[in-house]
């Protein structure tokens, strides 16, 4: 599945942001890193690209399904089935152990049945990051770089054509750090997927097939998130 984005507009409301993207075209199994300084709207970028921000203008497909075309809950399905997000702060439901919160996305998804096919590649997936032991442990008790791999885990089960990773790095210590990315860019471009990686860490960069500044495609007039 590729990703295109076409002469998008966007701008938040009484806030003097705009963002203003001509073109942008990302293959299957591409890992690209989206740069440019905090308040330039590199996470509105993503939220745009996962349907939960709508443009004014312009286009974003993924899998031949244009955005725009879908109302709300269309969106939403097609994100939960298709996109797999990966958030700086993780964004784990603390109340819940490892199994239920690497299982909550597919709960969600209306296209998806969670049998025993899919608890046991939610396991294998754990067990391959390294939380076999921390199965039915709650995530509370885990360390950021297991909540991480958790994060890591919800993201990549249901197979989704594209992963978008907001500084999916930012809390890890440097060894952490580079192995994570590492496992993720592997693991994207062993099933074809496009990753799309919001960083403020070019040491990192290297580690990527291409960099987009985004600072090469705003209209800046204001902060954006």
């Amino acid at each position: 599945m590729s990703l295109a984005l076409q002469r998008l507009e966007f701008s938040y409301p009484d806030q003097g942001f705009a963002l203003s993207v001509p073109e942008i075209a990302i293959q299957p199994g591409e890992s690209i890193a989206l740069v440019g300084p905090s308040g330039s709207g590199k996470t509105t970028l993503l939220n745009l690209i996962a349907g939960i921000l709508m443009p004014g203008k312009g286009n974003i497909t993924l899998h031949d399904v244009t955005l725009s075309e879908l109302d709300v809950q269309q969106r939403r399905q097609h994100r939960l089935r298709h996109i797999g997000m990966i958030f700086q702060s993780f964004e784990l439901l603390d109340y819940l152990d490892v199994c239920d919160n690497v299982l909550l996305q597919a709960r969600l998804c209306h296209e998806i049945t969670i049998d025993d096919t899919l608890e046991e590649r939610a396991h294998a997936m754990a067990c391959d990051l390294g939380l076999e032991d921390k199965w039915h442990r709650n995530v509370q008790a885990l360390s950021q770089g297991e909540r991480q791999r958790v994060a890591v885990c919800r993201a990549l089960l249901l197979d989704p054509a594209l992963v978008l990773a907001d500084e999916p790095t930012g809390n890890l210590d440097p060894d952490n750090k580079v192995a994570a990315l590492s496992k993720l860019i592997e693991e994207c471009r062993q099933h074809k997927r496009i990753l799309l990686t919001v960083t403020h860490d070019h040491s990192l960069l290297s580690n990527f097939d291409r960099v987009i500044d985004i600072a090469t495609l705003l209209e800046k007039r204001g902060p954006a998130i």
